[in-house]
């Protein structure tokens, strides 16, 4: 395997900790600050708005090189899991999270489109999988010893650790990234042209909508699995590790498949898997056992359909590559923060009907990516 695809990943593991560890970390956050759990979630919603704003950053750096956006993007990594570390209270924590959710969508845009250029020939899904794989490996192992720090001794302590991360980071793409020529500069209202065709916002809404209706429920799995399945406080670490196995699984899987059977017509299936998970989820999540595997179907799906999005937004945005890869991210945050505020509606009422509330996002964005498999993939595999 490549060091230069390594380094990416270094990265997206650094950012998969500071996204996802408020899923294990929630109640303990919800405790200390004196909130509820849906308050708490806003704390998801905020990273993932600042997704949305930072993604168009790439606008302004387009003529930059790519080595110098992205080490410039894992300098503000730093900054904003610093400033959730030494946050005093909710709304400081709050502008923290937003701040820290601000490279997010700009590092997956360059580090895709590196990782796309640096790829053997034929490889290029495989490519964009491994650059993600950083984020999934987030999940089987961060994100559980984030949440275990925080069980035992401060919910703080996980935002400091992505911190010093981010200086690894920082010096693996230093030293093993090679200074590869950026895309084509098409100029500032070139970049937007490719929006003008339908592909982008099919790929764009099935996105945003299938990973909504993933958040709907995954971004309450915590009180789910104590308060519903049963399980104990202090399992949570051991079954973060199962979904994050759960994630690693998809997203390399996707990346072999989607290069051998295509993209778009993986992306639909494993699309309609979470919906299908979510449907069963609300009814099965009583139950120890299957709420477990459910869970592991569901992040499994979640990150399967990463790298057929990354990769097919890459294509059909020629000209404005970087703002489309970016917007594959500023899409699929964009539906998490919906997905949590969605979820977040009904989960008062009863831990399980955040997972019914998932079904119409899951069957608008399987609709998206059906769509454009069946009418545009031709043109792009």
């Amino acid at each position: 395997m490549k060091k230069s695809l390594i380094a990416l990943s270094l990265g997206t593991l650094g950012l998969g900790i500071a996204e996802f560890v408020m899923m294990g970390i929630l109640p303990d956050v919800a405790k200390a600050l004196q909130i509820d759990i849906a308050t708490a979630g806003h704390f998801i919603s905020a990273y993932a708005l600042g997704v949305c704003l930072g993604a168009p950053i790439l606008l302004f750096a387009r003529k930059m090189p790519p080595k110098r956006i992205l080490e410039g993007l894992v300098c503000l990594m730093f900054a904003g899991n610093l400033c959730a570390f030494l946050s005093p209270g909710y709304y400081s924590l709050l502008f923290s999270r937003l701040l820290s959710g601000l490279p997010h969508g700009a590092y997956f845009g360059v580090a895709s489109i590196v990782a796309s250029k640096l790829a053997s020939q034929g490889k290029s899904a495989e490519a964009v999988s491994i650059m993600i794989a950083g984020m999934t490996i987030a999940n089987l192992f961060g994100v559980p010893l984030g949440t275990s720090l925080s069980h035992n001794l401060s919910w703080r302590l996980p935002f400091l650790l992505v911190s010093g991360w981010s200086l690894i980071v920082f010096y693996g793409i230093w030293k093993w990234v090679p200074a590869i020529e950026g895309v084509e500069d098409t100029g500032f209202k070139g970049q937007f042209r490719f929006l003008k065709r339908p592909e982008p916002w099919l790929i764009l809404g099935a996105t945003a909508l299938g990973n909504g209706g993933a958040f709907c429920w995954y971004s309450y799995i915590s009180p789910l699995l104590t308060q519903v399945s049963g399980f104990r406080p202090v399992s949570l670490s051991f079954l973060m590790i199962l979904a994050g196995f759960g994630m690693v699984a998809g997203n390399l899987a996707s990346g072999r498949l989607s290069d051998r059977f295509g993209a778009a017509k993986m992306g639909t299936m494993f699309q309609a898997l979470i919906g299908v998970v979510s449907l069963c989820l609300f009814f099965f999540s009583p139950y120890a056992l299957p709420a477990v595997l459910l869970m592991c179907f569901g992040t499994a799906g979640l990150f399967a359909v990463s790298a057929p999005e990354q990769l097919l937004i890459i294509k059909v945005a020629k000209g404005g590559e970087m703002l489309g890869a970016a917007s594959v991210q500023m899409a699929f945050n964009l539906g998490n923060a919906i997905g949590a505020y969605a979820g977040g509606l009904v989960v008062n009422a009863d831990l399980r009907y955040p997972a019914l509330m998932a079904l119409p996002f899951c069957l608008a964005g399987f609709s998206c990516f059906l769509l454009f498999y069946k009418k545009y993939s031709r043109n792009y595999e």
